[in-house]
């Protein structure tokens, strides 16, 4: 019998066993079941663990002769490739937690690095991913989201932090920058970060599952990295955000970004650069769409160079970042701007039985804040250049 086959037994007993404890448990509590039917359930329930055990040693004496197997691979040097070595343990780990196996689970939980903290940790009710692997997920940055290239990205629980990065001299009052003075005194000069739900499932089937570890740790993980990559650039660029995400956004009333106007985009960017305090100006990026990017290169090309070779993101010598969910774009020093995500973080798997398709599910808790609101500018064209809807 295959490892294959053997995995999915294992899995077979497992739910049947559990399903007549669920019935146990239910009508124990209930004095009209007879008890001799109860304890023929029992007797059952044991019948089924016993073969559970049985098939269960035969999966784990497979798999281990798979993993000599693989040792006896391994160079003579005795080198082992670390990365491919991370990969089987991620894979061991996703693969585990997905069949319901909580026993592999803390097994290749322990192979993470992580320790796990008593069944309640592995089992029902709060289910930590390893410290390691969660901040590969959510912390490094990931080339979905290319806001993170430029903002600060952390893993913080409770984080405060000082608005300006660095002193710009003895008191405000001597400062020309009035609006920067005026938000600190108005709001503290500090940034609390708060604990924002969010949830993002990575679909697989039972083919990736039972496949490579390689194709079974990348699917998983690049659905979601991609997940929270996209909720964190929607709430960030979000024109109608709820009340409880409002603050997140660059577009949003409750952030009051200061808007500069101008007749085309490149010169309401031009205008908001201008209007920047000259601290802020200097580490300043334009974070647009790609579609107005191309739009102003084309307009600024002048039949000169290539037209498809390729160019530098940049744009009166600042660097753009191109985030499709930009409507207008937005100017200023991005170091005052952060995502941070509490050190917690769980995960839960489900499995659809009828399409054959498993769920990982993360949940994390995380904040985007604009540590001093006066370090950006949103570039608009005024309504007077707007073209006519009905011109």
């Amino acid at each position: 019998m295959t490892l294959f086959e053997l995995i999915e037994k294992c899995q077979t007993l497992k739910a049947e066993m559990n399903s007549i404890s669920d019935w146990i448990a239910e009508k124990a509590a209930d004095p009209k079941t007879p008890m001799e039917e109860i304890e023929e359930k029992k007797k059952k329930r044991d019948e089924i663990n016993a073969r559970y055990e049985l098939v269960k040693a035969e999966r784990d004496k497979n798999e281990a002769a798979q993993r000599e197997q693989l040792k006896k691979m391994v160079p003579m040097s005795g080198i082992v490739d670390e990365k491919a070595a991370k990969v089987k343990a991620k894979a061991d780990f996703y693969r585990a937690a997905l069949v319901g196996d909580n026993s592999d689970v803390a097994k290749a939980y322990q192979g993470l690095g992580g320790i796990p903290a008593l069944d309640a940790d592995l089992g029902n009710g709060s289910k930590l991913l390893p410290t390691n692997m969660s901040n590969e997920l959510i912390v490094e940055p990931a080339v979905e989201n290319p806001m993170r290239e430029v903002v600060r990205v952390s893993n913080i629980s409770g984080l405060e932090e000082p608005k300006l990065i660095f002193e710009f001299g003895d008191a405000f009052g001597n400062r020309t920058d009035k609006q920067t003075a005026n938000e600190i005194k108005i709001e503290g000069d500090l940034v609390a970060y708060g604990r924002n739900k969010v949830k993002v499932k990575a679909r697989v089937t039972d083919t990736v599952i039972h496949g490579s570890d390689l194709n079974l740790a990348s699917e998983i993980e690049n659905g979601l990295k991609s997940g929270l990559a996209e909720n964190e650039m929607s709430r960030m660029f979000a024109e109608n955000p709820t009340t409880e995400y409002a603050h997140m956004s660059f577009y949003s009333a409750v952030n009051g970004i200061k808007v500069v106007t101008g007749n085309t985009k490149q010169a309401a960017i031009a205008a908001a650069l201008a209007d920047l305090p000259i601290a802020f100006r200097r580490n300043a990026k334009i974070a647009m769409s790609a579609i107005d990017w191309f739009d102003m290169w084309k307009d600024n090309l002048n039949q000169s160079g290539t037209f498809y070779e390729e160019r530098p993101l940049q744009l009166f010598g600042k660097k753009v970042v191109l985030v499709d969910d930009a409507d207008d774009p937005i100017v200023g020093d991005f170091n005052y701007a952060r995502i941070n995500y509490d050190i917690t973080t769980t995960y839960d798997v489900d499995k659809d039985v009828d399409a054959g398709m498993y769920k990982f599910v993360l949940t994390a808790w995380y904040d985007i804040k604009m540590r001093l609101k006066s370090a950006f500018r949103r570039a608009k064209v005024s309504k007077a250049a707007e073209p006519d809807p009905e011109g």
